[in-house]
């Protein structure tokens, strides 16, 4: 049954992580523009593995149901969602390009901008990836450098440095079909990182430089922001599953009862107390060494934060950020892993709440929902009409690229 408001006046993230779907549905303001939450959902998913779809079914399912908990508690049936991409084919490529400024009276005009950004991607970018993002890091307009927006400048030569955020066409093909099964048109497919960033992020961390490492099920996602602008981005295939896979093995035990003793008594800095811990599970309990508990969940940091220190270096920002790290995703409930984050890199370390919206839905302001509420936020395709999908029910659309994304990103921190 459709609710009074126009459909128009909501906004929609759906977060399709490897252990978890979860879809945030968000009603604008009116008055200030801000989205109030309606619309929560959360569920379990199957059907992928670090980060991309190996079974259409299962994420299927899972979307559907998330999407289900989330409109019964909105009253919003939903149609079409910004929705995360994820994996380690993700990859963020500097590239650069030149044009002859084609306007008669040789004034830079968004014609130009397109045509530019074409340029620094053809033959940069191998022909079975997709572009989701070209982030401008600057233009150069007849030798003068560090231009940040030529148009409306004259001149006859125009040159860019951007980053370029890619996927693999296969795995975006497959995502478009697990969303065509669900009948959801994804108005714009962002990665999970750069989401988790919109909802965690202010305006002076991304202009000092600071990171956001984004910590799910089954991967960490690295994102680097310097001077207003996206530098780099790259997702690592080591998660939350992979601590809790490994105190399966080392304690020898279930990975249910190792994902409690996880929750319960994991820590990334090894806790004094007694010598022993335990958990409940089907009316027993398990007892565990701590000092045993301690020793994985550290060896297993020590591997992850080694590879998030070479992504950083990749990056040329190791131990440069002014603002530091900021920390997301299920796996930063972690206790005490800013302390342990700030110690191994040697950077200021915090846990990402998510802000940037009001309502009264909980948990909202936990890491875990800083991915779904980031899409929600971002998804300005949500605040256009949508009457053809009333009628079509969730039909299929086309999907738009993510082309703009961190501009529109920065113009909404400075509204």
């Amino acid at each position: 049954m459709w609710d009074m408001h126009d459909s128009s006046r909501y906004v929609v993230g759906i977060d399709i992580g490897t252990t978890t779907v979860r879809c945030v549905v968000g009603h604008i303001d009116a008055t200030n523009g801000a989205p109030s939450i309606v619309g929560v959902g959360e569920v379990p998913n199957t059907g992928m593995r670090k980060g991309t779809v190996i079974n259409l079914n299962g994420p299927a399912q899972a979307i559907d149901d998330a999407l289900g908990e989330a409109e019964r508690m909105s009253g919003h049936q939903v149609d079409a969602a910004t929705v995360s991409v994820n994996g380690s084919h993700i990859l963020s490529t500097t590239t650069d390009g030149m044009i002859a400024v084609s306007a008669a009276d040789h004034v830079v005009n968004a014609d130009d901008i397109a045509r530019i950004e074409e340029v620094a991607t053809v033959g940069k970018v191998p022909p079975n990836r997709e572009i989701l993002e070209v982030v401008p890091h600057s233009y150069r307009l007849d030798g003068q450098d560090n231009i940040k927006d030529p148009v409306g400048m004259t001149g006859t030569r125009l040159e860019i440095v951007a980053n370029v955020i890619s996927a693999l066409t296969p795995n975006i093909n497959t995502l478009h079909s697990v969303l065509d099964m669900a009948k959801v048109a994804p108005n714009t497919l962002v990665p999970s990182v750069i989401a988790a960033a919109r909802a965690v992020l202010n305006e002076q961390q991304l202009e000092n430089g600071v990171a956001v490492i984004d910590m799910g099920g089954s991967t960490t996602s690295v994102a680097v922001f310097e001077e207003g602008d996206l530098q780099y981005a790259s997702v690592i295939s080591v998660g939350g599953n992979n601590i809790t896979n490994d105190l399966a093995i080392g304690l020898k035990t279930d990975p249910e009862i190792a994902e409690k003793v996880k929750l319960t008594h994991g820590s990334a800095v090894p806790q004094s107390g007694s010598e022993t811990v335990s958990v409940k599970h089907d009316k027993e309990t398990f007892e565990f060494r701590r000092e045993e508990v301690d020793e994985i969940v550290g060896a297993r940091l020590d591997e992850l934060f080694e590879i998030i220190t070479k992504e950083l270096k990749k990056a040329g920002r190791y131990a440069k950020l002014p603002s530091g790290v900021v920390l997301t995703g299920g796996g930063a409930r972690l206790k005490h892993l800013a302390d342990y984050t700030k110690n191994s890199l040697g950077l200021a370390a915090r846990i990402g709440k998510p802000k940037g919206f009001g309502g009264v839905a909980e948990h909202m302001d936990e890491p875990q929902y800083a991915v779904a509420v980031g899409l929600m936020i971002s998804d300005t395709g949500g605040a256009r009409s949508n009457k053809q999908h009333k009628t079509e029910g969730r039909s299929k659309a086309i999907a738009g690229n993510a082309s703009g994304f961190v501009k529109r990103f920065l113009g909404r921190l400075k509204t």
